[in-house]
């Protein structure tokens, strides 16, 4: 802990210095500037995530690794593919789920529900592709490149992405998703709404026998996301109001 105070007064205050070390619990250990402020305190909030891993059926025993901004966290996924996880970080965040040869991506731009599917995937690919890059560089490049950051923490653009997504399953494939909002949407397998929607899209195709997104639709959603690309034009909170990137919803 680092105990320097800081307090420019005169002799006859000294002893009211010796008083302040008590607020270096509270300031995470920083410095006391002045008697009663703490300087350099820079304390990672919790965040909690949670959400559901399937891809039509549901992925137990997964890996969920958390990459955020700020801090990152593991945890497995429960026998209904489960997950739920508070940790010291700062969104937006990127999460993998690893079981045996499927490993499918999603993002949090806040704390609360956010699922991992094939088609959290395809919407991962979306904005891979409005960014002008392809999803495994969005990911390998999200941890240093503040763009990525940017608008990965942008609740609008996220909930264009996901818009596009269904907007072209649909057209591509010929069928109505029960459950648009398949980011954020608790769901349990074998239920309608998410889990439902991930069957309907395996029997026409879109995801394939191993449970990943087919080559057509991750082509599908690239093509659909480098036709709306995104211009960053300022800096969203993290959270539930972030504004300041245009995109489109096809």
């Amino acid at each position: 802990m680092n105990s320097h105070c800081a307090c420019f007064v005169r002799p006859a205050r000294a002893a009211i210095c010796v008083a302040s070390f008590a607020t270096l619990a509270a300031c995470g250990g920083n410095s006391c500037i002045g008697l009663d402020s703490c300087g350099g305190a820079n304390v990672t909030p919790n965040v909690a995530l949670s959400g559901t891993a399937a891809t039509g059926r549901a992925l137990a025993s997964a890996t969920v690794n958390f990459s955020c901004v700020q801090g990152s966290g593991s945890i497995l996924s429960d026998g209904g593919g489960h997950y739920a996880i508070t940790f010291n970080a700062t969104p937006p965040c990127i999460l993998t789920v690893t079981s045996g040869s499927i490993s499918l991506h999603s993002l949090a731009f806040a704390g609360g529900t956010f699922n991992t599917t094939p088609e959290t995937e395809l919407m991962l690919v979306y904005i891979a592709s409005q960014l002008g890059t392809s999803e495994s560089g969005l990911i390998a490049g999200f941890p240093a490149n503040s763009q990525f950051q940017q608008v990965l923490a942008n609740e609008a653009d996220v909930q264009a992405a996901q818009s596009a997504v269904v907007t072209n399953l649909q057209q591509r494939y010929s069928l109505t998703l029960s459950a648009p909002a398949f980011l954020t949407t608790a769901f349990t397998v074998g239920q309608p709404g998410v889990d439902s929607d991930l069957g309907a899209l395996a029997a026409a195709g879109a995801i394939d026998d191993n449970g990943m997104p087919d080559q057509a639709a991750i082509s599908l959603l690239s093509a659909a996301g480098l036709a709306h690309p995104l211009t960053v034009t300022s800096t969203p909170s993290s959270g539930t109001n972030g504004t300041g990137s245009s995109s489109g919803t096809m």
